[in-house]
């Protein structure tokens, strides 16, 4: 017969109330918040193609322009143009560009010389970019990425349906491969994606991707665009849209037809550079996102390891078996209607490994990079 010890003199019974609590916050993410995304339908499309501007900025991207650029070009839009500012490229980048340019007439290049560039990174050049586009709706994205169809313009238009509609999020996944760094990448995307998608359906966006993302020029132009944070190399998309998306001025573009596609990292110490590049960024984020973002993390952390806890001092272990196994239960289940919805590949199974692998790396990046800041102010 089983037998369940709720003594409050037993001191394992307040770690088991923090665990308790630690789930529901978790349950509160996945059917509160998580399931917006889960469980979307999009509504009230514009049937109207209005001009569009896409911005790409490259610096020695010869390869990638030449394998992907062309799919840009001919996407299947009545009216647009593709501007391409070549941040001091040293590689043939600028004649390509120019073969590009007189068999493509809506090709737009601007060259930039060597020390024109004030700034680390690509703000200047996209902002140069941006101010050269002759459009007021803009789609932003890079050189190593490529359209999954030629409707891809068409459908982050249809977003734009009033005068409210400010900017459009919309998903870039990684390239298939079957390597497990390649699911790691992946995982972390979707579930970076999980999560800015499904803040913004419950009127909290806080960022977008730079590989697919869409603003009005106007807006941007109005906020004085990157002005704020030059000085830091990333930011392009999460800082400024943390800065100026708002409950109703944004809307989630998540159609297969819409999605862009690159190459992740192949090598595990390039990825972590990459994301503590990221984790740059988040200092700068809103309190509110901060609070929203550390919520879940801080969350995610403790109910491993109270779990583990719990379980070793063999504390109730039926319940607290029963209760992990309900969070894993509505973890695989929004999971598995999100990964639908975004149209990824063979994630399902192995997330509860990659969720306990991120829940353990992401703290740790992130605390990397705070003494490596405490290091450069000494």
């Amino acid at each position: 017969m089983l037998h369940f010890d709720f003594s409050p003199d037993n001191p394992v019974f307040y770690l088991f109330l923090l665990f308790a609590t630690v789930l529901f916050i978790q349950l509160i993410y996945y059917w509160g918040i998580f399931s917006r995304l889960a469980f979307y339908k999009k509504k009230n499309d514009s049937d109207r193609l209005k001009p569009i501007s896409v911005i790409i900025c490259a610096k020695n991207e010869y390869s990638n322009l030449k394998k992907h650029l062309e799919l840009i070009l001919e996407q299947d839009y009545p009216d647009f143009e593709v501007v391409v500012v070549d941040d001091s490229s040293e590689d043939e980048t600028q004649y390509l560009l120019k073969e590009f340019s007189d068999k493509y007439p809506h090709l737009k290049v601007i060259n930039f010389k060597k020390n024109v560039n004030f700034f680390t990174g690509k703000k200047f050049p996209l902002a140069i970019g941006i101010r050269s586009a002759k459009n007021e709706f803009l789609v932003l994205t890079d050189a190593d990425c490529y359209p999954s169809t030629n409707q891809w313009l068409r459908h982050i238009q249809s977003n734009y349906n009033n005068e409210e509609t400010k900017i459009v999020l919309a998903y870039s996944p990684y390239v298939f491969e079957s390597t497990f760094l390649n699911y790691l990448i992946r995982y972390e995307t979707f579930y970076t994606a999980i999560q800015y998608f499904s803040l913004a359906l419950s009127g909290f966006p806080y960022m977008g991707v730079g590989r697919n993302l869409s603003y009005r020029r106007s807006m941007f132009m109005k906020s004085r665009g990157f002005s704020s944070h030059y000085h830091i190399i990333s930011g392009d998309d999460d800082i400024f849209i943390n800065q100026v998306a708002k409950k109703n001025n944004t809307r989630i573009e998540i159609n297969q037809e819409a999605q862009m596609y690159s190459y992740p990292k192949k090598s595990f110490t390039d990825w972590v550079k990459q994301k503590r590049r990221h984790y740059t960024t988040y200092p700068y984020y809103k309190k509110s996102t901060k609070f929203l973002l550390g919520l879940l993390s801080i969350s995610n952390i403790l109910f491993y390891v109270l779990f583990i806890a719990l379980i070793l001092l063999k504390y109730n272990i039926v319940i607290i078996a029963s209760l992990f196994v309900l969070r894993m239960v509505s973890q695989l289940v929004i999971f598995k209607k999100c990964i639908n919805k975004l149209s990824e590949k063979k994630l399902l199974l192995f997330s509860p490994i990659f969720d306990i692998i991120i829940t353990v790396i992401n703290p740790l990046l992130a605390f990397t990079n705070l003494v490596s800041r405490k290091r450069k102010w000494n």
